[in-house]
């Protein structure tokens, strides 16, 4: 099972990138950050018509994630649990079933710029939460994975200028010992499993020809529980999508799974 996440800026821009690395790619389930779309104005036939199932969890303008599964998505919940006054739409998740269960969590991260400050408060306080939700998935003991635009570069090698990011958000300590946190639960980063070293990035600034200069950083991440760890086969990035006509700045990353 090839299950991918990609922040695609905006489904009503980015529609055409989307579906174009969709057919090729062929993703038996993708994952979606800022779809930036409303619920009922989500193109769900572009992808129905390709075969996915489409659940959402949309709001105007902003945020926005999605998945689309090629198999049943069932017990469908919107929105990460401990804070019901949250409106922002950064949480979704779905069972989908093959060989066997795989709960599929799909994120957006907040951004936390400019920190410190109440949206640094706010993404500390979503990542506790997170934490949390990754506790109760470790202790189900069935195959999770969680996949989205993180909004942290966990290490220095996963950048290609780390001192350009020290005061930012996405680099900051204790953005990284959050992330850290949820990681030493028992997880596995995909990425780091299968490829080593710098030079591997999934997100490249619109400006000052950072694609160009290959001057990226690694912000898109997939977080395997014990379970779905032992059925990983691969796990790579699709950088060559950030040089096509009307990119989104992020590129898709993708896991295979003995499932």
């Amino acid at each position: 099972m090839k299950i991918a996440t990609f922040n695609i800026n905006g489904i009503k821009a980015r529609s055409g990138a989307l579906t174009d690395w969709i057919d090729e790619a062929q993703p038996d389930i993708a994952v979606l950050q800022e779809i930036k779309s409303l619920d009922e104005n989500f193109p769900r036939e572009l992808f129905e018509d390709r075969g996915y199932s489409v659940e959402t969890h949309g709001q105007k303008s902003f945020n926005g994630v999605a998945i689309l599964s090629k198999l049943p998505l069932e017990d469908v919940q919107r929105g990460l649990p401990g804070d019901d006054s949250d409106e922002q739409a950064r949480w979704i998740e779905a069972t989908v079933v093959g060989k066997q269960a795989i709960r599929i969590c799909g994120l957006y991260l907040p951004n936390g710029n400019p920190a410190p400050g109440p949206k640094y408060d706010y993404k500390l306080a979503w990542m506790d939460r997170l934490y949390h939700r990754a506790q109760d998935l470790m202790k189900s003991e069935e195959p999770a994975l969680m996949a989205g635009d993180y909004n942290i570069i966990p290490q220095e090698e996963d950048a290609k200028r780390p001192d350009a990011w020290r005061d930012d958000a996405l680099f900051r300590p204790e953005s990284r010992a959050a992330f850290r946190r949820i990681v030493n639960l028992g997880y596995t980063d995909a990425f780091r499993a299968r490829v080593q070293g710098p030079g591997h990035y999934s997100f490249w600034d619109y400006q000052a020809g950072a694609w160009n200069r290959n001057d990226g950083i690694r912000i898109d991440h997939l977080l395997l529980n014990p379970q779905a760890a032992d059925l990983l086969l691969d796990c790579r990035i699709d950088a060559e999508s950030r040089g096509r006509e009307k990119p989104s700045d992020h590129v898709p990353v993708w896991v295979e799974l003995d499932l």
